[in-house]
């Protein structure tokens, strides 16, 4: 059965992931989150984490409001849920909706923008399937763009 298996530790995910060749951009108790190249010498949280406990991969995409100025709450949900559907039809199901402001690094009490963010999740079996969806999680497009 499933749950006669040991679950992966954190250190053991972050382990898998390097040796897969991913870059991890932090650990937040046991969920590592996973970060992409934006440069050669920047790299970036890429909105994919693998849990450990419970193994699964979770994928977060997102419609920025200044891309879409006039548009409802709503509908930058939905923007970004468009994006997902190549992940909905590989097993994935959404998990949650949160909209995150992006304050000015000069003003904190200025918002620049804001993130309308939809996460998803897969259950997987093993680390070898983590890093597959990894994989499958990084080729895609997670931010909607404007038109």
């Amino acid at each position: 059965a499933p749950h006669d298996r040991k679950m992966p530790t954190p250190a053991e995910v972050k382990k898998a992931l390097v040796s897969a060749g991913f870059v991890v951009y932090r650990t937040r108790g046991d969920v590592i989150h996973v970060a992409e190249r934006a440069r050669e010498n920047l790299i970036m949280d890429a909105g994919i984490r693998v849990r450990a406990s419970e193994p699964a991969v979770i994928l977060m995409v997102r419609a920025q409001r200044s891309d879409f100025p006039h548009e409802p709450e709503d509908a930058m949900f939905d923007r970004a849920r468009k994006l997902a559907r190549i992940a909905v039809e590989r097993g994935y199901s959404e998990v949650g909706t949160q909209m995150t402001p992006l304050p000015d690094p000069n003003d904190e009490a200025r918002t620049l923008d804001s993130w309308f963010e939809v996460s998803y999740e897969k259950r997987v079996a093993d680390l070898e399937q983590a890093m597959t969806e990894v994989a499958f999680a990084l080729s895609i497009e997670k931010a909607a763009l404007r038109a």
